[in-house]
């Protein structure tokens, strides 16, 4: 079934629309679920959140592409449940790694003043992803957003750990240095 067909019954209040996003994209928000909590029932939990979290807010929203509306709400439920439990022993610090990599080039946003500054920086960081080599904005997707390990990433793109250690290591440089261009203090 296509997105749009999917969107629809959401808006037509069909619960088909729930059966239909689990067989198109079960597996996606899964795999997205278990990379952050490492833990098979807290991820199935957090996929099944997703749907209802779905049907509150489509309608209003009406998502272009519901595999990115998907995956932000499967990663946020994700987060949220993580921060509930203890990372270091249930996740095995993988996300805490790669959140904290990311705090020295990424500015924080802590209220609600703030969520014009939030806009701004995603627009920051979707330009400087756009400008980016594909397999370097890929790594840094997959390390930043999927959260996968740098061992994961060196399997699947081929290189050493080291080389893409040192890759996200100048990217995080590059982008410190484009938001603070961009008038973002970091």
């Amino acid at each position: 079934m296509t997105d749009t067909r999917i969107v629809e019954l959401y808006w037509i209040r069909d619960e088909a629309a729930i059966a239909a996003t689990a067989e198109n994209y079960g597996n996606y928000c899964y795999s997205i679920a278990y990379r952050i909590l490492q833990s098979p029932e807290d991820a199935q939990e957090c996929v099944n959140d997703t749907y209802w979290k779905a049907w509150l807010s489509i309608p209003p929203q009406r998502p272009k592409r519901l595999a990115t509306y998907l995956g932000k709400i499967t990663r946020n439920l994700s987060l949220d449940r993580l921060k509930r439990l203890n990372a270091q022993k249930r996740g095995k610090g993988q996300t805490e790694l790669a959140l904290k990599e990311l705090e020295n080039c990424i500015p924080a946003v802590n209220g609600t003043e703030q969520i014009v500054d939030e806009i701004v920086l995603t627009n920051a960081i979707n330009q400087f992803l756009r400008e980016q080599p594909r397999t370097e904005r890929n790594i840094f997707v997959g390390r930043y957003w999927h959260l996968y390990s740098i061992a994961d990433l060196a399997q699947v793109y081929g290189m050493r750990e080291s080389k893409i250690a040192s890759l996200l290591f100048r990217m995080r440089k590059k982008l410190k240095y484009h938001l603070e261009k961009e008038g973002i203090s970091v």
